[in-house]
């Protein structure tokens, strides 16, 4: 395994982090070492990929086949008027190397759909869902399960928040076990609205995720969910157990 060093500017950089004694030097260089794809640069893949640039995350894919639009600007923070147009990817990269020019980066202007995931996300350990639709996310979820990834998903709508995280190296149930088939009515920000600070929360909440799991964090619970409102700052944790009619039920363990 190739061995990575912190240089003394980095040790400035990081060092909040590195004193903090569940993390420190080696659990720096973890991160360093880590590899997660961000599926969707919208309103939860920009917090998310700005803390985990600022992380220190040493190898990161960014996957939209979207443009940016004047509609974005309220809460995908990533982007400005100046970007209306360009595609989120390109800016995202630039924005990141911004922030580290260490970071590997690459970025993917596709939708992510059955016959390219594969290609796109089996070098990564952790992929991120920030997707907007159902298709997507179970497309995403199946491949994760298969093929025994991490997966840390979140879906906003209104006021309200979810954030599921699935251990697929170990026994769990999945995204399916939760939400069997897409519902008849589809809703997301474009149809029902959303509060701007929501997707800060959620994207943050994800890239916390992200760092507790590269940094193999134990909690002492093992709620899958989170489900949150903007409104009243309420949080309830939620344990979700496997569902015996899940389609997936066979790769569960």
């Amino acid at each position: 395994m190739k061995k990575v060093s912190i240089k003394s500017e980095e040790y400035e950089k990081y060092y909040k982090q590195l004193i903090l004694k569940k993390i420190g030097l080696n659990g720096q260089k973890k991160i360093f070492k880590s590899k997660v794809l961000v599926i969707g640069a919208g309103g939860l893949g920009c917090p998310l990929i700005l803390y985990l640039a600022y992380s220190g995350v040493g190898n990161l894919g960014i996957a939209d086949h979207d443009k940016i639009e004047l509609s974005n600007l309220s809460r995908q923070i990533l982007y400005t008027k100046n970007d209306v147009g360009k595609n989120k990817v390109t800016v995202s990269r630039k924005i990141v190397k911004n922030i580290n020019k260490r970071i590997n980066i690459k970025i993917y202007k596709e939708r992510i759909d059955s016959k390219n995931i594969t290609r796109i996300a089996r070098d990564y350990e952790i992929i991120c869902d920030g997707t907007d639709n159902f298709k997507s996310r179970f497309v995403i979820n199946d491949y994760c399960l298969k093929n025994k990834k991490v997966l840390i998903s979140s879906a906003i709508n209104k006021f309200d928040g979810q954030l599921f995280t699935f251990d697929f190296r170990k026994k769990t149930p999945c995204f399916r076990c939760f939400m069997p088939n897409s519902p008849n009515d589809e809703t997301n920000c474009e149809t029902d609205g959303i509060i701007t600070t929501l997707a800060g929360i959620a994207g943050s909440l994800q890239a916390n995720e992200v760092i507790k799991s590269i940094l193999d964090f134990k909690n002492g619970k093992k709620e899958n969910i989170i489900v949150f409102n903007a409104l009243d700052s309420n949080f309830r944790k939620i344990k979700l157990l496997k569902d015996p009619k899940c389609k997936n039920r066979y790769l569960h363990g």
